[in-house]
């Protein structure tokens, strides 16, 4: 049974008072109650694409009230609802309906009314005929989210009846009551044991991927949105958590052992890093052929280390490590140190203790190859006054807020500039590059500002020309450095082949610049020569570099040997091979093993 429009004469409808409306609506659902085989029917009300929102977040009480299920009207309806509201609302916005008073039922929580004729599911958007019953309203909760009338008895009496006054408070404690601490309020579909565990294996490797503390699943925040989206899913305890990750690290830990004796051979790798609080670090690294011929390179252990004890425990530190995963001291070709001062330090003890030979990194040694043709005098003073113009920039605001408005102008905003760190090389081309693309802006806003003028010294016109002579060069070496890092060249295959292009590039370009740049090419060639044995023809032959290029197809062909060496280590090479071939013993150990 409907109620018709006329069921109020028109003086009647004047004078009904908010009061007077509820005694009314208390009519409607008496009446409602004695017609109950009318039953309304679910409708799908196809609406058309909901409006991108231009934020990702809520930015009014509307907006977040909709976040968290309550009864605020949709502000981004489509244009089929739109009119609807607008055809049952006034031209001040305040609806002419009449409708059942909230409170009366529970229901209404979960529902906005469109009008006179639609209601909208605040869980799943959905559209539903209304016709004065929450019959289909309360099955539609109870069949689609399987929230049911104990629920819905549950339910606090006090809630406010018109949304438009709903605080940002009231809502966000409607959204705590759906969290598992408060789940005699929200009674949602059990989650599945699968889906728990599932869960908790994300909560565990998103603490372990991202480094976050175990304390985090006690967080409120944390617990606000687990328990909003999975409201019976119950977050562990910190110390369970821990006993999770410990399980975790053996599992891990066991395929890591097993994996490691598909390697004939290993290379250990020793780093010593620094964190933040200047605390220092040791990360053993392992690099090896497995079973399959795949290059692999697995961590092994990451520990905080004290300063003074950092070189002496090394060799110490790494048997422990290779114990603790099943290796021996034969599996260890070599050590790898990161550092030219780690390697002097620990070369002569790992030999006679353990019978391993150091090496130092290559990145490293290029680091100080690089370092010792960048310490000619006037390239330091050019660095220097670089520096100065860069901190002064970074320091004072206005010569940056001028320097930004140029930029503008020229439509460089992009560019920075960049402070060159001495523990890395390819900072100070980069120092250079910018300070070369803004030569003009930061000109004229030292020319502009006085005091930066009397602070800071500019750089000369031929400090300028230097840096623009420099930079050529240092490209080169940066170039080569990206080359050895992609990871089809980090092998040491690619070394002497890398290095023996350096030299030569380097010095074609030292010979159309001025003497200073000369004396910086030389330095470096000198230093890379050194450091590898260029010009040694006997220790080229006795280098697994040299051999591994040899043995790569992209290589083979040697071109950065003479003739008469290529002959002499490919006859090498054979009689290694058959000696292996035949069961006897190689031609001698220390062909194998890396010169430091």
């Amino acid at each position: 049974m409907f109620l018709p429009l006329d069921f109020l004469t028109k003086n009647e409808m004047e004078d009904v008072s908010s009061k007077r409306v509820s005694e009314f609506l208390q009519k409607c659902v008496k009446l409602e109650d004695h017609e109950g085989d009318a039953q309304p029917k679910e409708e799908i009300i196809e609406v058309q694409t909901l409006p991108v929102l231009t934020s990702s977040y809520p930015q009014t009480v509307q907006e977040i009230s909709m976040v968290f299920n309550t009864c605020a009207m949709p502000a981004n309806l489509g244009p089929c609802t739109r009119r609807r509201r607008e055809k049952s609302s006034g031209h001040d916005g305040t609806s002419t309906s009449l409708y059942v008073d909230r409170r009366k039922s529970k229901v209404w929580n979960y529902y906005t009314k469109l009008g006179d004729a639609y209601v909208e599911c605040n869980v799943c958007k959905k559209q539903l005929s209304f016709h004065n019953s929450t019959t289909t309203m309360r099955e539609h909760l109870v069949r689609k989210h399987s929230i049911r009338d104990t629920l819905l008895s549950q339910l606090k009496d006090d809630q406010v009846s018109d949304p438009d006054y709903v605080a940002q408070e009231n809502v966000i404690k409607r959204a705590r009551q759906m969290t598992p601490e408060n789940n005699s309020q929200y009674h949602a579909v059990p989650c599945t044991e699968p889906r728990a565990d599932v869960i908790l294996e994300l909560v565990l490797e998103m603490i372990f991927r991202d480094l976050h503390p175990l304390s985090v699943v006690k967080d409120k925040g944390f617990g606000l949105l687990i328990g909003y989206l999975e409201p019976s899913f119950i977050l562990p305890s910190p110390v369970q958590l821990s006993s999770m990750l410990w399980h975790r690290y053996n599992v891990v830990k066991q395929h890591l052992e097993h994996y490691l004796q598909t390697a004939q051979s290993i290379v250990v790798c020793a780093e010593f890093w620094l964190s933040q609080p200047s605390q220092t670090y040791l990360t053993i690294m392992t690099n090896f052929i497995d079973g399959e011929w795949r290059r692999a390179r697995c961590i092994l252990e990451t520990q905080q280390v004290h300063e003074n004890k950092a070189e002496s425990s090394l060799g110490d530190r790494l048997y422990s490590v290779l114990t603790d995963f099943g290796l021996s001291n034969k599996s260890v070709f070599c050590v790898m140190h990161d550092s030219l001062q780690d390697l002097e330090a620990n070369s002569s003890q790992l030999k006679c203790i353990y019978g391993w030979t150091s090496l130092c990194c290559a990145a490293h040694l290029l680091h100080l190859c690089v370092k010792a043709g960048l310490e000619v005098e006037q390239v330091q003073e050019a660095l220097g006054t670089a520096r100065s113009i860069v901190c002064y920039f970074q320091q004072d605001a206005k010569a940056t807020c001028s320097l930004n408005s140029k930029l503008e102008a020229i439509n460089k905003t992009k560019l920075k500039l960049v402070m060159d760190t001495g523990a890395r090389w390819i900072t100070t081309i980069e120092m250079c590059e910018s300070l070369l693309d803004l030569k003009w802006a930061i000109m004229s806003v030292l020319e502009e500002h006085p005091k930066g003028a009397t602070v800071v010294q500019n750089l000369a016109d031929h400090q300028w020309k230097l840096l623009q002579d420099l930079v050529p060069v240092m490209r080169t070496l940066k170039i080569a450095t990206s080359f050895l890092r992609e990871e089809q060249n980090f092998s040491i295959s690619s070394l002497m082949p890398c290095i023996h292009g350096i030299v030569t590039a380097i010095g074609q370009q030292a010979e159309e610049t001025s003497g200073v740049i000369k004396t910086v090419v030389n330095n470096i060639r000198s230093e890379l020569t050194q450091r590898w044995g260029i010009l040694d023809e006997e220790k080229l032959l006795e280098s697994p570099a040299v051999v591994a290029s040899f043995l790569d197809p992209r290589f083979k062909e040697m071109r950065f040997l003479s003739p008469s060496l290529r002959s002499e280590l490919h006859k090498k090479i054979k009689s290694m091979l058959s000696q292996f071939f035949n069961h006897q013993s190689p031609v001698s150990t220390q062909f194998w093993v890396p010169n430091s």
